[in-house]
């Protein structure tokens, strides 16, 4: 029997991973976790201000150095940061896990509000940083997730509900 979490959510900052998450795990009847919030919580920074702080390399070492714990305490639901799927190392250890990511268009990520102060590394130009992490991430979420769940234009609700359909598939 494999341990760890029953669900991992991934995708862009703003792409609603930690309300689905929540709303999954309640459904479930499990705990939900954070890793930003365990990241926040070792460092003493919120995640997109150790970024700024650190570097993306130096921050990714860190990621590195606290999944694996996470991933061996936590046996709910977990949201990753956004990053947090692009460093290999930590695509290997997630292999066995049942990943969803959660799909959102540029526009609608745009639209969602307090994301840019949430993400200081976004600054100055959200658009063009958006547009570009995008680019660069998805291909990323695809080859890592078990499912693909399109957020842009859904509540919260619905989202996780389609989300607790790919556990039986």
């Amino acid at each position: 029997m494999m341990s760890g979490p029953i669900l991992i959510l991934i995708g862009p900052p703003g792409s609603g991973k930690s309300t689905v998450g929540r709303l999954a795990a309640a459904k479930l009847g499990v705990s939900f976790r954070d890793f930003d919030d365990d990241l926040e919580n070792e460092c003493g920074l919120p995640a997109g201000e150790l970024v700024v702080k650190l570097g993306r390399e130096r921050f990714s070492e860190v990621e590195s150095g606290l999944i694996g714990a996470v991933l061996a305490d936590h046996a709910g639901v977990l949201a990753l940061g956004g990053g947090t799927p692009l460093n290999p190392e930590i695509q290997e250890q997630l292999k066995s896990f049942h990943i969803v990511f959660l799909d959102v268009e540029l526009d609608e990520l745009l639209r969602r509000e307090g994301l840019v102060p949430l993400h200081p590394w976004l600054l100055p130009h959200p658009r063009a940083h958006l547009r570009r992490l995008l680019a660069e991430r998805r291909p990323v979420y695809e080859a890592v997730s078990r499912a693909v769940v399109p957020t842009t234009g859904r509540s919260a609700e619905d989202v996780a509900a389609e989300v607790l359909l790919t556990l039986h598939q």
